[in-house]
């Protein structure tokens, strides 16, 4: 379990492809804390670490983590966030994320706002639970955001100079894929709500 708030966007010093795997490896300030068999959350995907070395870890993406985000898309030198999972002691700051996509979006839009931003991200439906809600929470890369101009195939949401400057935020433009996960409570919500009306 993760809560949104990216702790680094490190960069990617590695790809190695094996099979339908893909190895990626990353450098990162908090390397030498991390543990084998230590869940990381990389742009909202939850992977193991399965190898360190030095300030440099490595984790393993299947072909359905390929394919259902925007890992197979990684170039050496892009930037990743980074989230270690969440303490039960600690304050949730953003909002419950599983590190499990739901899919991805596109950025169709990037306005500039008095010294924030705001970003606006299509996608199709993948269920019919997969919905977004005014002022609610969604999680794009796995940062922690909250909705606005909530539309049934697209959102924005707002970014802050600081969220922008550590996050993987500064390198997203219009065209760009990232990946969404949408609020676990939402997705429970509404598949009651379907069951309850025979859907």
């Amino acid at each position: 379990m993760f809560s949104g708030i990216v702790e680094e966007a490190a960069p990617v010093v590695r790809l190695e492809k094996e099979k339908d795997n893909l190895h990626i490896t990353m450098k990162c300030s908090f390397t030498g804390e991390l543990k084998i068999d230590q869940s990381i959350s990389h742009n909202g995907v939850c992977l193991t670490v399965v190898r360190k070395e030095g300030d440099e870890y490595t984790v393993t993406a299947i072909k359905e983590t390929l394919e259902k985000t925007n890992l197979g898309h990684l170039k050496v030198g892009d930037k990743v966030n980074l989230e270690r999972s969440a303490k039960l002691d600690g304050r949730l700051d953003g909002h419950m994320v599983q590190g499990h996509v739901d899919q991805t979006a596109v950025c169709t839009e990037v306005r500039e706002a008095g010294g924030s931003w705001y970003y606006t991200f299509d996608y199709e439906p993948l269920q019919d639970d997969y919905i977004t809600v005014e002022k609610g929470s969604v999680s794009v890369n796995g940062v922690s955001l909250t909705v606005v101009n909530s539309k049934p195939k697209s959102f924005q949401v707002a970014i802050i100079p600081f969220t922008w400057e550590v996050t993987n935020f500064h390198q997203i433009k219009k065209g760009t894929v990232v990946n969404i996960e949408f609020d676990i409570l939402g997705k429970y919500i509404a598949k009651i709500v379907k069951m309850q009306l025979g859907k």
